[in-house]
């Protein structure tokens, strides 16, 4: 019960307390109106004990002193003998929220108290049994609040550590892909320069030709080994050094995804060298993958644009943007796409659209 409380909206968890608070105020009202406390006395305390505990989740201290005054005062007037329910309420917030020390504090005052008031206003055996009955449902609620502040914290290391793991899987995956990178850069600048060697006596124009090429391709491979470099967190194992896919697969990828039910229309401008040119169709691919496991069928479109100083990847989808938010912060894949774009220095974003649909945003530099 407490884990689907716990996946509930917040607006839906305040109404409950206001929910709660109405009721435990009808109730002291109508203890109120059956003693004989004066109504100038039994309706405050009534809304005191009550009304307080519509904002437990903001202030909990502050409500559970207010309540257990409340409580102490309706017990000491003869108003109501009931086991402090509404402070029972309220201690499970104080316990949930607050830290050991705090929560370890308000227990002991809320029982020395209460245990005070019964005594002053009842007398002997019947003080007892209350006694006895106010601890066990308070210290009850308080040890419930506790093991739910417990159980939070171990998730939500969990989900830290998940977090963090999925990030430095997702770097060494990327250092291997540059690592492919580089190797198929190299491989190229061995070919070239055996070529250039090979004809420069009776061919100096070939050989020139060779040479420019090898010096674009080494000039990009130290770029990528830097960011290799730069993401690398382990030790790399023996890779395939065929050549990545680029720009230039990305007619491939749009085909199957229309195969799968998701209309893609592709609109490329400009070219990019081999990393960052896989950077961007990585992006490209796990947006579309996302959009077809979570959206089809619907449409999508591609569109990247090589400026000057970078190059800007945008997929919009028209399919429902919510998706994305039920997991509570995106899961893998949108940690790949950004973790890409770190590697350059760029900027991502990604979110559903205010006219339903969802769009994937990036800007990587070329520099």
């Amino acid at each position: 019960m407490s884990r689907v409380l716990r996946l509930l909206p917040t607006a839906y968890l305040y109404a409950l307390d206001v929910a709660a608070a109405a009721v435990l105020v009808m109730v002291y009202l109508d203890f109120a109106r059956m003693s004989d406390v004066p109504a100038w006395l039994g309706y405050p305390v009534a809304v005191l004990v009550g009304a307080p505990l519509a904002l437990r989740r903001k202030r909990p201290l502050l409500v559970l002193g207010i309540v257990l005054a409340a409580q102490n005062v309706a017990t000491i007037a003869h108003i109501t003998l009931e086991p402090y329910s509404a402070t029972a309420f309220a201690i499970y917030m104080v316990a949930a929220a607050c830290s050991s020390r705090v929560a370890v504090g308000a227990l002991a005052a809320t029982l020395g108290s209460a245990w005070v008031a019964v005594f002053i206003g009842e007398a002997w055996p019947e003080s007892a049994g209350l006694s006895i009955f106010l601890t066990l449902v308070v210290c009850a609620a308080w040890a419930l609040g506790r093991t739910t502040r417990i159980r939070r914290s171990y998730e939500a290391r969990q989900a830290a550590e998940a977090s963090s793991k999925a990030v430095a899987e997702e770097r060494l995956r990327i250092a291997r892909e540059l690592h492919d990178v580089v190797a198929h850069s190299l491989s190229l600048i061995t070919v070239k320069a055996g070529v250039a060697a090979h004809v420069a006596p009776s061919q100096p124009e070939e050989a020139r030709e060779a040479l420019q090429i090898i010096e674009k391709a080494s000039r990009g491979t130290l770029v990528e080994m830097r960011r290799l470099l730069g993401v690398l967190r382990s030790e790399d194992s023996e890779a395939d050094l065929a050549p990545m896919p680029g720009l230039d697969d990305l007619p491939e990828l749009v085909t199957r995804a229309s195969l799968a039910g998701v209309n893609v229309s592709l609109s490329v401008a400009g070219s990019l060298p081999d990393g960052l040119g896989l950077t961007v169709y990585r992006i490209v691919q796990e947006s579309v993958t996302n959009v077809v496991k979570h959206a089809a069928p619907a449409s999508c479109e591609v569109s990247i644009v090589v400026g000057d100083a970078s190059v800007e990847v945008r997929v919009v989808d028209d399919g429902p943007g919510e998706r994305v938010l039920a997991g509570g912060g995106g899961g893998h894949g949108l940690i790949g796409m950004r973790e890409r774009v770190a590697v350059y220095d760029g900027t991502f974003s990604a979110g559903p659209l205010a006219g339903g649909g969802f769009a994937v945003r990036a800007e990587v530099p070329l520099s």
